[in-house]
């Protein structure tokens, strides 16, 4: 215990929340992966209960004086910084009342389980009426932050995701990977045009893909005793640090999105699980921020996974559960991970093409928040973008188009850029590697992954939110966050540059 009373007050008051948080994370677990259709009214009006709940025992009024005096009392580096998290989580929700928490969770709830019908029946028009509800409430959270904290309306939301990171220097990163990303995924694709890949053909049973997905998962460090892997609409991974739950989702003609989304979902378990337990109760123990988050799973699925070295680990055991052919040779299953082709879903595409998918719902949402424009000009904003940026055309197409991402449903606005941050961090974090193992790939290729593990572990996972964003990464790393890592990795990977 501290020797600070006041701190210990909140320490309790944490702890708590962080137990509610738990049986919240479970409950949207089962939500999303077991939960049958007619019980989604009743678990709405649960997890709106339980949102008010959390609300109120963060908004109690003794925790200012306790704030107050524990800042005054505190000496200890860690203890500080877990009162810096504690104050951060506390003076956000004291600026949003109950009702509006409650208000945003239900039309959330609504929004999030009407549109996995809505969504396969191309129901933009049917969508739009809780999506309505989703973004007004969600402006008005916006307003509230802003006006509070002197941030723009969207800036004010991307703290609660990214804290440190606003609008200005997302649309400068963004912009400037606008300047040469395009010109490298024309380079890419014709380079790639000359070069003949297999398609793996039959049918891939789900049991089979999950027996592989298990496996891989084990190659990986995932702990089966802390965590399971289920199915849901959209892949994700839930739960708390003692209990992580993953999902994903499967194709019986195709193994591929299924597979490597299994590893990016172990890169956000992996996090989850080594999180510091002395600490994990607390905002101090916990993930530092969804860039860092994503950061991790896409230093599992695209630094790892799709490197040649890692699918040449692996080949054996995708012949093991899927049987054998030509086309799971390593250097073709190579082929098939590194395929550049722009193409409607943000979740299954290529690495070079992933930026611009986050790019234009950065651009709408935050036009969206701000009043800019309004959730009935979605569709044609959104059209307009992906021909722009990735030639695709989605006219008409909802199901494929503005209706893909579960985020939006539930009011997760400013969470978008945290995808293209993560992937700039990994390959800087991959880069550090690299210099500290040359072999690294020869490693990796005879499934010695303990380097990268170790790394991790002692840079990241430990750590949690001991310190704030910029200064983990130059801690990590040795140098703050630079998109130069980012572009070498991709021309090195895909043209054979550096």
């Amino acid at each position: 215990m501290s020797g600070s009373a006041a701190y210990n007050t909140l320490v309790t008051t944490f702890t708590k929340l962080y137990r509610y948080q738990h049986l919240q994370m479970i409950a949207g677990w089962d939500q999303a992966a077991m939960m049958p259709s007619k019980g989604n009214d009743a678990r709405g009006a649960a997890m709106a209960e339980l949102a008010v709940l959390m609300h109120n025992t963060l908004t109690a009024p003794h925790l200012n004086g306790a704030l107050t005096a524990a800042k005054a009392e505190v000496t200890d580096g860690v203890e500080r910084a877990s009162l810096r998290e504690m104050e951060r989580q506390w003076q956000v929700a004291n600026l949003l009342p109950a009702d509006l928490v409650e208000a945003k969770s239900l039309a959330g709830s609504r929004c999030e389980h009407a549109w996995r019908t809505q969504r396969k029946a191309n129901d933009w028009q049917g969508f739009l009426v809780n999506f309505r509800e989703v973004v007004k409430y969600t402006r008005q959270e916006a307003t509230l932050l802003a006006e509070a904290t002197g941030l723009s309306k969207y800036d004010a939301l991307v703290a609660k995701y990214e804290p440190g990171m606003n609008g200005a220097t997302i649309e400068r990163m963004f912009n400037e990977l606008k300047q040469w990303l395009p010109g490298l995924i024309k380079q890419v694709q014709a380079k790639q045009a000359t070069e003949t890949v297999l398609a793996p053909t039959g049918v891939f049973p789900v049991e089979q893909q999950r027996a592989l997905g298990l496996e891989v998962m084990g190659l990986l460090g995932f702990d089966f005793e802390a965590g399971r892997l289920d199915v849901s609409t959209h892949p994700f991974c839930g739960g708390v640090a003692e209990d992580v739950r993953i999902t994903t989702r499967y194709r019986e003609d195709d193994f591929v999105q299924a597979m490597m989304g299994i590893v990016h979902e172990t890169g956000h378990a992996r996090y989850e699980q080594r999180l510091p337990r002395e600490w994990v109760h607390l905002p101090l123990g916990q993930a530092r921020s969804m860039g860092v988050h994503e950061s991790q799973s896409l230093s599992f699925e695209m630094q790892l996974g799709r490197s040649a070295a890692f699918l040449q680990l692996i080949a054996p055991l995708v012949k093991k559960h899927l049987g054998d052919q030509p086309a799971f040779a390593p250097d073709n299953l190579g082929k098939i991970y590194t395929r550049v082709k722009p193409d409607f879903i943000r979740v299954d595409a290529d690495e070079l093409t992933y930026p611009a998918h986050i790019i234009l719902r950065f651009e709408i949402e935050r036009a969206l928040i701000e009043g800019e424009i309004e959730p009935d000009d979605v569709p044609r904003i959104w059209d307009e973008k992906m021909l722009a940026y990735l030639g695709v055309d989605t006219r008409g197409n909802y199901q494929n188009g503005c209706m893909q991402d579960i985020h939006w449903t539930d009011g997760a606005y400013g969470y978008f850029p945290s995808y293209t941050l993560g992937a700039m961090y990994a390959a800087q974090y991959f880069a550090t590697l690299r210099k500290l193992y040359p072999d690294l790939d020869q490693r990796i290729a005879r499934g010695d992954l303990a380097p990268i593990f170790t790394w991790f572990e002692q840079n990241i996972w430990s750590q949690a939110s001991r310190w704030e964003t910029p200064e983990l990464i130059e801690r990590a790393t040795g140098e703050p966050l630079s998109a130069t890592h980012f572009e070498r990795h991709l021309r090195q990977r895909y043209l054979g540059e550096g």
